[in-house]
């Protein structure tokens, strides 16, 4: 009957990795919302019994790669293409997806409902024979050097590590295995008869494969999780009621190679174990309402609990899966707090920990400031397999070649600091020696940088160690400063009889600067006579903007004026 013409609630999930089995479709989070509300679902698509018949001879398909588990394949005659009625462009819309035609849509409807990829295969763009069968499919690993155009007008260059899907017949690759079809089977207006497949390929191989050609699909993004071979059929027998219903048709057959069937599976766990782990005192009567929440088939025997586990869950495997269930149906918040118990020994200190605790405070007490660096350098002994990005494939030999640079960095910077000296420290792994090493390194102005092994010591005066006083930390702004540097003559203070102090001036400077000056300090002091010079440094610095030398020169000017006034003889 199709969907609702209009959606006005979306709902937004995120599907932790261990549920990506069944939860990347719209059944599977009614399935987990039935169990949750615990509202029986009207209709479940993976709850009825599947037979793919009729069977045909007109196609056969091999499996010849050994990452592939299971290859349905459907083929229709007399299909009609065009656009999809209203009902399914809007559902498909409604998640992001672009319609395309009937055909293609109802492909990614059946995916994103069931969570089993689908690709259709115009089989008039196949190489045909005269005898049956008349079309070849085989599932192979491509050959080195081996090419395909994409549905995306891409071209795609394999190796031998890679899984293809190829017409037998011609010997070509018409898709790349749980990621893309080929264009030159693609389905468009003209097409009549389709082969479509509803397959298993192995999840690693489909990531890698992803990985290395740069393509991942909302096809590859399901396989990547792993799927039940079981899954395939059910999604051959969706997409192919789906198909006729938008598209008319007639369905010839099925073809149906599934090397290795999957095993039914069964997983058991006591009443005492869950209430033992959860730490409650669920009754057996509740731990079977919530199997019947979740619709599993269960086995009681006294306390004992043996699950039939449904075909999609490859996440229930041992008994702690289990009780993980019963723990999130019945409500975690239902688990009564209860306290630790003493820990029977005194807890030992992290001695790598405290060595690099004892090293930070000593060398901040002495003025240091304390620098993170990349771990990645462009020469070293250990290169990245996967390096993240830029020109920095290996994994840093020393910590020496990083805080020079950093050092660099930050002595353009040290008026705005308010530093005489920039003095960086670092504590962080090296590989070196084909060892992982934690050293400590320095740098300084006009000093070698320098780094020292880490020791560990006695962690025994950790504990004694300060915390940071600081109260509140202010971010920085990332415009540009301007310095400027004033030094004017002071008379002494007649009233106090003594030197008129820096602060007093400085008082006067920061009201006429206003908030533009960020930082001001004393640098220079001298007396001759009655008089005492003070030189101050200024840093003018906005959060909204880059400042020009003719703002601070009018400030400077007001700055003038007020010194100026006081009597004071700017130098």
């Amino acid at each position: 009957k199709g969907l609702p013409m209009s959606f006005d609630e979306i709902l937004d999930v995120k599907v932790t990795p261990n549920r990506g089995h069944d939860c990347l479709s719209h059944r599977g989070i009614a399935k987990e919302i039935s169990a949750i509300l615990n509202i029986r679902m009207k209709d479940d698509g993976l709850r009825k019994s599947i037979i793919l018949e009729p069977r045909t001879d007109a196609v056969a398909v091999s499996i010849e790669a050994e990452k592939c588990n299971r290859f349905t394949a459907a083929y229709i005659r007399g299909v009609r293409v065009g656009p999809s009625p209203d009902w399914l462009r809007e559902a498909l819309e409604s998640i992001g997806q672009r319609s395309i035609n009937k055909i293609v849509d109802a492909t990614n409807y059946v995916m994103f409902s069931l969570g089993q990829p689908l690709h259709a295969f115009d089989a008039g763009k196949l190489q045909s024979t005269e005898v049956k069968p008349r079309y070849k499919i085989t599932v192979r690993n491509a050959k080195a050097g081996e090419k395909m155009i994409s549905l995306d007008d891409k071209e795609y260059a394999f190796t031998e590590t890679m899984m293809v899907v190829t017409d037998a017949n011609a010997d070509v690759p018409i898709g790349i295995a749980g990621l893309k079809g080929g264009k030159p089977s693609g389905v468009d207006e003209k097409t009549v008869d389709i082969i479509l497949e509803s397959a298993n390929f192995d999840g690693v191989s489909v990531r890698k494969t992803a990985q290395a050609l740069k393509l991942r699909t909302d096809a590859s993004a399901r396989f990547e999780q792993v799927l039940s071979p079981e899954m395939a059929a059910y999604g051959a027998r969706a997409g192919v009621d789906l198909i006729m219903q938008l598209a008319g048709g007639q369905l010839v057959g099925f073809v149906d190679i599934y090397p290795h069937t999957a095993k039914s599976r069964q997983v058991s766990v006591t009443l005492g174990k869950i209430n033992n782990v959860l730490g409650t005192q669920i009754s057996v009567s509740e731990v079977e309402d919530v199997w019947k929440r979740l619709d599993m088939i269960y086995h009681i025997d006294g306390e004992t609990f043996t699950i039939d586990i449904p075909f999609e869950r490859l996440d229930l495997a041992i008994p702690e899966d289990l009780v993980e269930e019963i723990g999130r149906i019945v409500g975690y918040d239902k688990v009564p707090s209860t306290p630790l118990p003493k820990f029977p020994k005194k807890p030992e200190n992290n001695q790598n920990f405290c060595a690099a605790e004892r090293i930070r405070e000593q060398l901040i007490s002495e003025g240091y400031s304390e620098v993170f660096t990349s771990v990645f350098a462009d020469k070293g002994e250990r290169q990245v397999a996967n390096k993240i990005g830029g020109d920095k494939p290996y994994l840093r030999a020393n910590l020496t070649d990083s805080l020079d640079d950093a050092l660099e960095r930050n002595v353009r910077n040290k008026d705005l600091l308010g530093l005489k000296k920039v003095q960086l420290f670092e504590i962080g792994t090296v590989w070196r020696d084909g060892k992982e090493e934690i050293v400590v390194g320095k740098a300084a102005e006009k000093e070698k940088p320098s780094q020292s092994l880490l020791t560990p010591e006695s962690a025994d005066s950790c504990a004694d160690l300060p915390s940071s006083t600081t109260e509140q930390y202010k971010s920085f702004s990332r415009y540009p400063f301007i310095v400027r540097d004033v030094a004017m003559w002071v008379s002494y203070d007649s009233a106090q009889d003594k030197p008129l102090e820096s602060d007093a001036v400085l008082d006067v400077i920061r009201r006429e600067a206003g908030e533009l000056l960020v930082r001001s300090e004393l640098f220079d002091r001298f007396e001759k006579g009655d008089r005492i010079s003070y030189a101050f440094r200024l840093v003018f610095q906005s959060f909204e903007k880059t400042l020009t030398d003719v703002e601070v020169n009018e400030i400077m000017g007001k700055v003038m004026d007020a010194v100026k006034a006081k009597g004071w003889e700017v130098r």
